[in-house]
């Protein structure tokens, strides 16, 4: 059997796997609170005024329940909470703390410098390709026979 080149979804998925690990062990590194990949995606897709847990697991393309388990491991780690939503007395926002959005600006600025540091190893200009390439409008995803 001969070795296949990584199809670009594996690829994908390794940069994306490099660039948690080094946000991961660089803020645990500063002493930050470790989170799951699943949590730090649920994080990321909040709004500032808050966001129900079925949005959260659209956004993040993940069901119901795992995104419910991620929101409850937040709030008990005091970085999410939740908050009645004021146009629906049935619906529940989930809204980053204090300390939530503390932790989310140092995750920032940490992605920052490891975006920086991703430029000083593969150059600027297949750096800006790439953030061009993953910003391009793909258009909605193709039906495809399988062959």
């Amino acid at each position: 059997m001969s070795h296949r080149a990584p199809n670009l979804p594996q690829l994908l998925s390794e940069a994306r796997r490099w660039f948690e690990d080094a946000l991961f062990a660089s803020m645990e590194a500063a002493g930050e609170q470790p989170v799951t990949t699943a949590q730090a995606s649920v994080f990321a897709m909040l709004d500032a005024e808050g966001t129900t847990v079925s949005e959260l697991a659209r956004r993040v393309g993940v069901t119901r329940q795992t995104a419910h388990q991620a929101v409850h491991g937040l709030i008990g780690l005091g970085l999410l909470e939740q908050v009645p939503d004021p146009g629906s007395a049935r619906r529940r926002l989930i809204r980053a703390t204090a300390e939530g959005r503390r932790a989310h600006e140092r995750a920032q600025a940490t992605i920052s410098v490891i975006e920086a540091v991703l430029v000083d190893r593969i150059g600027p200009v297949p750096a800006r390709a790439l953030r061009e390439a993953l910003t391009s409008d793909w258009g909605e995803p193709p039906f495809v026979a399988a062959p």
